[in-house]
């Protein structure tokens, strides 16, 4: 039925039922425990426990890489601190998996315009000889462009992959333009190419590169793979505008050393009833070696833990929250499937991660059963005063709890949202500067509403069909 333009409001008042949704019932208000919206408040309000953990973790510890000396410093360290906030059960698993570190990073275009550009290696890279490599550059609008090159066409020649990555409040533009860096490399060796530079996969305009791990296919040898900041790559594009006979100095040496050891820490609220199962969430310890790792993750451990701790501190849950620092996300979630083979087997409630920085929740999802449907409608009205609305899809997982999810474990995701997250992710920005401490805050009372709900719902929360697709 149309309108007329001119209702009055209390026109169009008198006017709704005759469009028959007066006929449909209103469903009943879920309530809000008033216990869960104390917790929210006062988190949201007056937590500090998530800023004191990532201004310490970055300050005395640093830069975390995988399998390295610094990593295991900070799995010292976290066990420290988690026995300190009181949690108990905590201990490291360890796992063995390679080592990659980086070297020499440097590029200039010799001609026709020499001059000096910004480059960081890839993880995973192959290498350049320590001397470096000069060879003709072969510009690559998009991936689509390289994947439609023939094969040996570079042969002797360096592949450039520029796609601008636009900033999102889901940060799907990851997703869409991340292949240049997850496969680019890969199809440009398969084609013949000596090495790969690609525009950085981030949403800024600086001048500071973005790392990130790269993948080979079984039977492909690596090659030097590097991204250039994205101020260079367009620096790059207008030279191509002015000739196509470009040629590049590359020196890369990155190394792939022995296996070496990693771990996973873990702490634990204890539940009052072990059957059950457990809510386990948690973020990655290790970073990319070029900064501190404050947003990627330094801030997901941070705001999961202060959240348990509120739990901690509080009347006992019924289920067992655990609290997990994975370790050696960064270089292929070396640490999530370790947990997962680890714990196979084991009942778990719900999994859940914080590994998108530290800006403001604006949305959740859940993967649960029809049957405890009430408690999606719980966190609903419990989450809806912190802004962070529900939405329509089916909650996957991240790189960590992603395998112990693929079991039929019940995921409920709190979403951050994306729009600064890409000008700074895996580069030397990644610093704490970044976190705003009251968007911290919000991340908290969010995360301490998820876990008082779910860790105490009577309801039987899995098992369910798992999100393969994220």
């Amino acid at each position: 039925m149309r309108l007329p333009l001119m209702l009055s409001v209390a026109t169009l008042a008198l006017a709704v039922p005759t469009l028959g949704l007066a006929q449909r019932a209103l469903p009943e208000p879920t309530k809000v425990d008033p216990a869960v919206a104390r917790a929210r408040d006062d988190a949201r309000d007056h937590d500090k426990v998530a800023w004191e953990i990532v201004e310490d973790l970055t300050t005395e510890v640093g830069q975390r890489l995988a399998a390295t000396e610094a990593e295991a410093r900070a799995r010292a360290w976290a066990v420290i601190r988690l026995k300190k906030l009181g949690f108990q059960n905590v201990h490291i698993e360890t796992y063995k998996m390679p080592v990659w570190i980086r070297g020499e990073e440097t590029a200039e275009i010799v001609g026709p315009y020499p001059q000096k550009l910004i480059v960081t290696a890839l993880g995973r890279s192959g290498a350049t000889p320590p001397e470096g490599i000069t060879a003709p550059v072969v510009y690559f609008p998009t991936l689509n462009d390289l994947i439609a090159a023939p094969d040996g066409s570079l042969k002797g020649k360096i592949a450039f992959i520029s796609n601008q990555m636009e900033a999102t409040q889901d940060g799907s533009g990851y997703g869409a333009y991340g292949g240049a860096r997850f496969i680019g490399p890969n199809i440009a060796a398969k084609k013949g190419a000596l090495a790969t530079v690609i525009r950085s996969i981030g949403s800024d305009k600086g001048r500071w590169p973005h790392t990130g791990g790269t993948n080979w296919a079984p039977g492909v040898t690596p090659i030097p793979a590097g991204a250039l900041s994205v101020a260079d790559a367009e620096q790059l594009e207008r030279i191509f505008a002015r000739t196509d006979k470009v040629v590049m100095k590359l020196v890369l040496t990155p190394r792939t050393l022995p296996e070496a050891e990693s771990g996973n820490v873990v702490a634990e609220v204890p539940g009052t009833d072990p059957n059950a199962g457990v809510v386990l969430v948690g973020g990655h310890l290790d970073s990319w070696d070029l900064a501190t790792g404050a947003i990627d993750d330094g801030a997901g451990v941070a705001i999961t833990t202060a959240a348990a701790k509120r739990l901690l501190d509080g009347p006992r849950p019924r289920r067992t929250i655990r609290v997990v620092w994975f370790g050696a996300e960064e270089p292929g979630g070396f640490g999530g499937a370790a947990y997962a083979k680890a714990h196979a087997g084991e009942k778990f409630a719900m999994a859940s991660e914080s590994d998108f920085g530290a800006d403001n929740v604006w949305r959740f999802n859940t993967n649960l059963p029809d049957s405890a449907k009430a408690v999606g409608d719980r966190l609903a009205a419990a989450l809806a005063p912190l802004g962070i609305v529900r939405g329509r899809d089916v909650a996957g997982g991240g790189t960590d709890v992603s395998p112990v999810l693929a079991s039929g474990v019940p995921a409920v995701t709190l979403e951050q949202s994306g729009q600064r997250y890409f000008d700074w992710h895996h580069t030397p920005e990644d610093t704490l500067d970044k976190i705003d401490p009251q968007q911290l805050r919000q991340n908290v009372a969010a995360w301490t509403t998820l876990l008082w709900i779910v860790a105490n719902a009577p309801e039987e929360l899995g098992p369910v069909k798992p999100n393969l697709s994220e």
